[in-house]
């Protein structure tokens, strides 16, 4: 037995890149960025802000939704599984990306730097995913 889960509630970095694939499935991608506050610890040491990167994939119904209402600055919770995959760059040097392939998600906050009128007209409130992942 084994589990492969991860939850992650933060922004979402840059509008999704959605493209189509075989059989015109769509295939939504972006970065997501999750932050851990400063603090100072019980010695008076402080520890500085950081934020770390996630690449979140999304494919079908969950791609098509992300394409419509998610934006740059869109806050969202999600949930999926890690996947890694590895090709070879220009130079034939072996290249590894870890990306979070998204099974259900949630949009919690609309960007606040965006106009009102390029805002979407609805946001859901949740989206249960089919769960569909298929292979690059």
């Amino acid at each position: 037995m084994s589990v492969n889960k991860v939850i992650l509630l933060g922004r979402v970095g840059r509008d999704p890149d959605v493209r189509y694939v075989a059989q015109n499935q769509p295939v939504a991608s972006f970065t997501l960025a999750t932050t851990d506050r400063a603090y100072t610890n019980a010695n008076g040491v402080q520890v500085p802000e950081r934020t770390e990167w996630h690449n979140i994939v999304m494919w079908g119904k969950n791609a098509e939704v992300a394409e419509r209402f998610i934006r740059k600055g869109t806050q969202i919770y999600l949930e999926g599984r890690l996947r890694t995959r590895a090709w070879e760059d220009r130079n034939q040097v072996k290249r590894y990306t870890t990306e979070i392939y998204v099974d259900t998600f949630e949009l919690l906050a609309r960007p606040t730097n965006v106009a009102p009128a390029q805002q979407p007209a609805q946001q859901p409130a949740n989206n249960q995913g089919t769960g569909n992942a298929a292979p690059f």
